[in-house]
């Protein structure tokens, strides 16, 4: 079991001949079942080509018809990315991973107004993973995106981060200490994004193959505080909290556009003492998640 991806998802890479994209296909396609997983590229000016061998096609639409994918994976420069996201929702797949950085907030604003719009119409939902995220990875059958997959081995503990390099910090940990992950998930680290940290946290509690998860969070946003508000209702596993930039200054962005502390509820130590009255147990060192997660198992 696993949530979101497994073995059988058939992934389309729009921006594979890019240089961002052919390096990370070319990575994807060599770990575990990649070489079955990946069966299509967009690019409506290669139309009719191949790479590593997999067929390139014009659009979405034509890839999924052609080959039967439900999911894409978005490599395509930050101008033209909101641009991806919507073509994934207008072939009517079932997740669009959006890896891409920097794309205007302005963009993300217009397309997520259109993709509400469409369900509202009776239209099929497409998930958004992203944008600016690593990605997300189910152990030894199939990774999306940009992570390593060598640190990461199967077994049955979940992972859900806003930051690309505490999910890898995380999966490391729990690797070493032989446990495992089910799936990892990076949900990214700007404001205006897909899946939130509440709906990964609720396929975690649904998958009979997670018995814990490690959840992290970041300065800024409601994010962290509405799944932790949710999890204390609802979560029948243990969960190991964690909030960078604890000595983050309000009114400071930091890193990247979601880290921008307001002040108040948004803070790291805000998040941390919502997550601890919710029944998580926090930590504010970030090289101790892996040991006291086992503590709890």
């Amino acid at each position: 079991m696993s949530i979101l991806i497994n073995k059988e998802t058939r992934v389309i890479t729009q921006g594979i001949t890019g240089k961002t994209g052919q390096f990370h296909t070319e990575k994807c396609i060599e770990y575990a079942n990649g070489k079955h997983c990946f069966v299509a590229g967009v690019n409506p000016k290669k139309a009719g080509e191949k790479i590593f061998d997999v067929p390139i096609f014009a659009s979405v639409k034509e890839a999924r018809a052609a080959t039967g994918a439900t999911v894409s994976v978005i490599y395509v420069p930050p101008a033209g990315a909101a641009d991806a996201i919507w073509e994934a929702c207008a072939a009517d797949l079932d997740l669009a991973i959006c890896i891409t950085e920097g794309i205007p907030v302005r963009d993300m604003l217009i397309v997520r107004n259109r993709m509400k719009q469409k369900v509202a119409n009776g239209g099929k939902e497409t998930l958004l993973l992203g944008p600016n995220c690593p990605g997300l990875i189910t152990p030894d059958e199939i990774k999306i995106g940009i992570m390593p997959g060598h640190i990461h081995r199967t077994g049955r503990i979940g992972i859900v981060s806003r930051s690309g390099t505490l999910t890898y910090e995380a999966v490391a940990q729990v690797t070493e200490l032989g446990l495992g992950q089910s799936s990892a998930i990076g949900i990214g680290g700007d404001p205006i994004n897909g899946l939130k940290h509440i709906d990964i946290m609720k396929l975690f509690n649904d998958d009979p193959a997670t018995d814990a998860v490690i959840m992290i969070g970041e300065i800024g946003g409601p994010d962290e505080a509405e799944a932790a508000r949710w999890c204390k209702e609802h979560m029948n596993k243990p969960v190991v909290g964690f909030i960078a930039g604890v000595t983050a200054p309000a009114g400071k962005r930091m890193g990247h556009a979601g880290a921008l502390i307001s002040g108040g509820a948004d803070t790291a130590e805000a998040k941390l003492a919502i997550m601890e009255e919710c029944g998580f147990t926090v930590t504010r060192n970030p090289s101790e998640m892996g040991k006291l997660l086992k503590s709890l198992l």
